[in-house]
């Protein structure tokens, strides 16, 4: 894996990129760099800057936190919910340091602190031979988590570009010396040629992507807009669909990916049924970190009857569905 990891590095062209007002971005990616050389320990303590940073100055973000967290957490107290807003800055703030970790350093060097959960659900789903659709979730481990994965199994990915062209070429470059295929958010033919060939493909379908092929299911008891295509994808390529996360451990450097048996009988042929499965499954897995999720994103965005803005109107002091 490690001679695959720098074989793949001089593929990407930068000439194009080599104006002045790519500057300020070549700017960003360097501290990047610079930042995934730190000790571990150091880039934590950055990111932990970065984030309560974020949380003071962000006001549009964490008013989008505070509402997903009121929501998914009525049970706590508004001091938990204020602390959990603030841990989920904190943690997210570390994710991003651990970017530029996943991007420019040999995530080889970090199997040591790695541990595996339930790597043998993973290997009997690919022993099947239809291939196996990694359904993942947008924890603040992200980058590094999937990098991470890739020491232990063969996997590609989807995954949606980047606004900044540079940015997105950089990020395409780095996943492509640890996937063995980047594909696009829409490449959905090129998904089913990756299953055919019995490959496993990393597939996040836990954010609003808008009314286009989606059911209204519940996450954390709220209705939320979710994607059918997983089911699609499981019944058009017979492919099995195998739950994984990855978190940050607490208090010290190291992290713990988990894999979870299959799905079974997936698809049920009931597209509401499948979505409300795999978000009580993502549920389940962000309550082993409720701070380490990304809950800057509108996830209630998109609501039945097509009353999108209520639950993130700044006007609003109590949401609809907030007391269950």
């Amino acid at each position: 894996m490690q001679k695959k990891y720098r074989q793949k590095s001089r593929n990407t062209d930068y000439s194009a990129y080599l104006h002045p007002r790519w500057w300020p971005t070549w700017l960003g990616i360097g501290a990047m760099w610079l930042a995934a050389h730190l000790p571990i320990r150091f880039q934590w303590l950055l990111g932990k800057a970065m984030g309560l940073i974020a949380w003071k100055l962000a006001k549009s973000r964490r008013q989008i936190t505070e509402t997903n967290i009121r929501l998914c957490f009525p049970e706590l107290s508004d001091k938990q919910q204020a602390a959990l807003v603030r841990d989920t800055f904190i943690a997210n703030g570390i994710g991003l340091m651990e970017i530029g970790t996943a991007w420019f350093r040999d995530p080889a060097r970090m199997t040591g602190i790695t541990r595996i959960h339930g790597l043998e659900y993973f290997k009997e789903a690919l022993a099947a031979g239809r291939g196996v659709l990694l359904l993942g979730g947008h924890y603040s481990t992200l980058d590094l988590g999937g990098s991470l994965v890739t020491e232990f199994i063969e996997a590609d990915v989807m995954q949606r570009d980047h606004n900044n062209p540079l940015m997105n070429a950089v990020m395409t470059r780095a996943r492509g010396r640890r996937y063995g295929t980047v594909l696009g958010a829409r490449d959905i033919r090129g998904l089913f040629r990756r299953l055919r060939k019995n490959r496993a493909v990393w597939y996040a379908t836990d954010q609003d992507y808008g009314r286009k092929d989606i059911v209204f299911a519940p996450f954390f008891g709220i209705p939320a807009g979710t994607i059918t295509a997983p089911s699609r994808i499981a019944g058009r390529s017979g492919c099995k669909v195998v739950p994984f996360s990855h978190f940050r451990r607490k208090g010290k450097p190291g992290y713990d990916i988990y894999f979870h048996p299959p799905l079974e009988n997936f698809p049920s042929g009931d597209d509401l049924a499948d979505a409300t499965r795999i978000n009580a499954v993502i549920e389940n897995e962000i309550r082993k970190a409720p701070d380490q999720y990304l809950w800057m994103h509108r996830r209630f965005k998109t609501r039945p009857g097509r009353e999108d803005s209520g639950f993130y109107d700044k006007k609003r002091k109590k949401h609809p569905g907030a007391s269950k």
